[in-house]
């Protein structure tokens, strides 16, 4: 509830200072380009055809590397939401999401029996764990003031890795929605289908379809010097990018990004655990635990996903002037909330699950000093833990 009451402040254009107002960048009587050079480009306060709003920029006429943009986008680039709130959020993202995934995908591996519903989930701690390990250049990004120290390379890798695991984790969250539906709904019917053959291929698809709708976000340019900042300046990556290449490839790329690997997988966890939920709710109160996981997996991932890809797609929607207004200030902490889905994960998925947890004590316990002892014990009960129900289920 945080989260969208801040999204629909940013929106409503709300700042520090009071401003109500966002000025659009394509407002025609006060748009003010800022040039960071002397007047004799005066082609740069001339009128622009419209264009997509992430934070356009116009290649300066004698530097192909740096990006003109008009003061009010400058000013909500480098202001307090970027270069102080997102990188909190990721920081967040980090510190809780890779122990607890790490943790969990090492269980999984090691101490769980190799079931479909094992090897999903092993894979969903997987792409959340990279997830967090690709967050630390961007919060050192966006705490240097929005300067990006890496080159180029490390750019087009860094924004790839972030949209391709975290859509990745999306997709596979659909593949256990759908492992669930099948193990709930139809038990019986398709008893010979879900086995390991059919896990291993769903989480093959979520792997090469996460890779193929970033891939594109790895072939274009994506740092540019920003004009205009003063004496010490700004290399953005990804934050700002030419107009051109924002109607040519970069619309495209994130609308595909977007429907492919956001909203189909939605819809796919919606009826899924729609009918799971139907499923479950006739077996009456003995279910109730059940029902409320499937319920709560559902819930997190709309309120995680959903805000910053109704905001990506209407900021590509209409070039028009004066459509949407700066959205780009508020899809930046949108998509920083988007990666605290994957420290949401573990404890829908794992640590509700006491048999779990106990899994964890002992193999934990067999690790400290002095308790080699102990060790055939734990693993002895880890063992016959593992025989009926797998701890990872929700159902």
């Amino acid at each position: 509830m945080l989260g969208l009451l801040l999204l629909g402040a940013l929106i409503l254009g709300l700042n520090p200072a009071g401003d109500t107002r966002t000025p659009s960048v394509y407002d025609e009587t006060s748009e003010d380009w800022s040039t960071g050079v002397a007047d004799d480009h005066p082609e740069v306060t001339a009128p622009h055809p419209p264009c997509p709003r992430s934070f356009p920029g116009r290649l300066c006429s004698n530097d192909s590397n740096t990006l003109l943009l008009p003061d009010s986008s400058q000013t909500l680039l480098l202001g307090w939401v970027p270069t102080r709130l997102v990188p909190v959020l990721y920081a967040l993202a980090l510190t809780l999401g890779v122990p607890a995934n790490g943790l969990a995908l090492w269980v999984l591996a090691t101490r769980v029996p190799r079931l479909p519903s094992t090897l999903l989930l092993a894979n969903l701690a997987a792409a959340d764990l990279l997830l967090g390990l690709a967050l630390p250049p961007r919060i050192i990004y966006h705490l240097r003031g929005q300067r990006w120290p890496f080159g180029e390379a490390a750019c087009r890798l860094a924004t790839a890795a972030l949209y391709g695991h975290m859509y990745g984790s999306l997709l596979l969250l659909a593949a256990v929605a759908l492992d669930r539906y099948l193990a709930v709904v139809h038990p019986l019917r398709v008893r010979a289908l879900r086995g390991l053959g059919l896990a291993t291929g769903l989480c093959a698809a979520a792997w090469l379809a996460a890779t193929a709708l970033s891939l594109p976000l790895a072939l274009q340019r994506q740092t540019f010097w920003l004009a205009g900042a003063g004496s010490d300046h700004h290399l953005l990556c990804h934050d700002a990018l030419p107009q051109e290449a924002q109607l040519s490839h970069w619309r495209p790329a994130f609308a595909c990004l977007a429907l492919l690997g956001c909203f189909t997988p939605l819809l796919a966890m919606v009826l899924c655990y729609g009918a799971t939920l139907r499923a479950l709710a006739a077996g009456g109160r003995r279910y109730g635990h059940a029902r409320r996981l499937a319920a709560l997996v559902l819930a997190s991932a709309l309120a995680f996903f959903v805000p910053s890809n109704v905001l990506l797609l209407l900021h590509y929607s209409d070039p028009g002037p004066r459509a949407w207004g700066n959205l780009y200030a508020a899809y930046l902490p949108s998509l920083a909330l988007s990666t605290l889905n994957s420290c949401v994960d573990p404890f829908v998925y794992y640590y509700v699950s006491a048999e779990f947890r106990e899994k964890v004590r002992h193999a934990l316990r067999r690790l400290a000093p002095g308790n080699a002892g102990g060790s055939s014990k734990a693993s002895g009960e880890g063992g016959g833990a593992g025989t009926g129900t797998p701890s990872t289920s929700l159902v």
